[in-house]
């Protein structure tokens, strides 16, 4: 990684994670280096060359051209352009500057994930391209396999930051669905504090287009076992007002409504073959990158 600067890349996360593959259940049969194999037809294809038809063959590859012309019957072949093409998208809004003492905010353990798997794709000659949104997209990296382009990644990663802007991930994915027009894999780091049913159908969009979702919840461990016990002022983020409290009086009530609300969303995605993570900050990225790929590469081997 010499000449490329950045505070996201953890070395040891790195070392942990270079040694899985990075697996596409529904574009690409695996992430290796050199020629990829794809099972799709019709994805991004070139014409290559002619070859004698054969009983058996796809009749929709005759060309029927050349019938008319010669009387013979041959099949188009393609070269088939399956290379992965992975986009990260990364919540940059208010509430993912949050951060109990001693750990990293939200928005910087995304961040890590964020380069970690950007070099690991970029180090396989895939591509790999980021977005950074809030209420809106922010700013863009788009798909590249250059070292170039992971330099400006990084370099964005290095300048972003969590914004005082709220948070509107339907509507950004509904935005982004538009904008992806070769199938591949979509990862998105985020709270997503947003309305669940908005977030699932910014989902739906994408995932209907043919891409493989990865969602990574990311919390931070305060927002998911609320450990306050005395008085505590807490402070208001996307615009929300401070509330003066006795924490204990809310706990209960507080951790129905953040479980119920998670539950909704893994559900959600679980219904629409979408992955679901559910990442608390206070786990060592190395582990939480390497169990998550671990799990998905088994998974895949047993489909085949």
């Amino acid at each position: 990684m010499t000449g490329i600067p950045t505070n996201y890349l953890d070395p040891r996360v790195l070392d942990k994670v270079a040694r899985l593959e990075l697996r596409a259940r529904l574009v690409v049969e695996g992430f290796v280096t050199g020629m990829h194999k794809s099972p799709y037809r019709g994805f991004s294809v070139e014409f290559a060359q002619h070859r004698e038809y054969v009983p058996g063959d796809d009749l929709r590859h005759l060309d029927w051209k050349i019938f008319g012309k010669s009387d013979r019957f041959v099949i188009k072949q393609y070269e088939e352009e399956t290379n992965l093409r992975a986009h990260l998208f990364l919540d940059q809004s208010e509430s993912m500057n949050y951060g109990a003492d001693g750990t990293l905010s939200k928005f910087d353990y995304a961040a890590t994930a964020c380069a970690s798997l950007a070099f690991m794709i970029q180090q396989q000659a895939d591509a790999v391209g980021l977005t950074l949104f809030d209420e809106k997209v922010a700013s863009q990296v788009p798909p590249s396999n250059t070292r170039q382009s992971l330099g400006n990644l990084f370099q964005l990663l290095e300048q972003a930051g969590a914004r005082e802007q709220k948070t509107r991930i339907g509507a950004v994915l509904h935005e982004l669905a538009g904008q992806l027009k070769q199938r591949g894999m979509v990862l998105i780091f985020s709270d997503l504090f947003d309305e669940p049913q908005q977030v699932l159908q910014g989902l739906r969009e994408i995932k209907s287009r043919g891409h493989d979702v990865i969602v990574f919840h990311v919390m931070d461990h305060d927002e998911l076992e609320f450990p306050f016990e005395r008085m505590t002022l807490f402070q208001g983020m996307e615009q929300l007002p401070e509330l003066l409290c006795d924490p204990k009086s809310l706990r209960d009530a507080y951790l129905a409504e953040v479980n119920a609300f998670a539950e909704e969303i893994r559900r959600g995605c679980l219904g629409q073959r979408i992955d679901y993570v559910r990442i608390d900050t206070k786990n060592p990225l190395d582990v939480v990158l390497t169990s998550y790929l671990s799990a998905r590469a088994a998974r895949t081997k047993r489909k085949k």
